[in-house]
């Protein structure tokens, strides 16, 4: 099939699965720049970004600091991506091409806070938003409240374009951070300040993970 048709047949697949939203990225310039294996990330040249809407009534129940429903939200919805990750990767090897699925949250080095891929630099290229203030992206529908899974694959297949939009005159999300780390311009964000927020939120036993989603609260849709 067309890579057209291909990229059809994947958006067909990816509302199946029960996915939000979805776009495909180009990744032939960024690719050396994930930390994988060079011969194995040189198989492929594009990468289908996949998001999932989080759940409104769960997000708003936070307040200053995570919650434990929050917590077992994040933990459901990172497991529904990565199956369905795979799930799609399966059917797009069934059907003769490489597919390789991302984990949804999987950090590979805490002190750099970094991932295998950035999944949301994947979901920028692939038309899915932009970077907001708060360092999430951006969804023009939801928001920041979604959360992303990155497939990579040698499947012919169209790619969407970048949008062009940022934050405007909103920042709902600088009076809310608990870490101030967020900033007028998101080239200021503090990561220091927020990875510190976490480990206090750990410390305290108030989750078990590295999560806040007081961010993700706020922006609930460019205003």
């Amino acid at each position: 099939m067309s890579a057209e048709k291909n990229a059809v047949t994947i958006d067909d697949l990816a509302a199946e699965f029960g996915f939000s939203i979805g776009g495909v990225a180009d990744i032939s310039e960024i690719r050396k720049g994930f930390r994988l294996d060079p011969d194995l990330v040189a198989r492929f040249d594009r990468a289908i970004s996949l998001g999932k809407r989080l759940l409104d009534p769960v997000i708003e129940d936070i307040k200053d600091r995570p919650t434990l429903l929050y917590f077992h939200h994040y933990r459901q919805l990172n497991f529904f991506l990565d199956r369905g990750a795979f799930l799609l990767s399966s059917s797009i090897q069934d059907q003769g091409f490489n597919a390789l699925p991302i984990p949804a949250s999987q950090i590979i080095d805490w002190d750099k806070q970094t991932s295998h891929v950035s999944h949301k630099m994947v979901g920028q290229m692939a038309g899915l938003g932009w970077i907001g203030r708060n360092n999430l992206l951006v969804n023009p529908e939801f928001g920041s409240r979604f959360r992303l899974v990155t497939i990579l694959t040698d499947m012919p297949l169209d790619t969407n374009e970048m949008l062009d939009r940022d934050c405007g005159k909103c920042k709902a999300c600088l009076a809310t951070c608990p870490a101030h780390a967020i900033k007028e311009r998101k080239e200021d964000f503090d990561h220091w300040a927020c990875y510190d927020k976490l480990k206090e939120f750990r410390r305290q036993g108030i989750v078990g993970q590295h999560i806040c989603g007081v961010c993700v609260k706020s922006c609930n849709g460019p205003k």
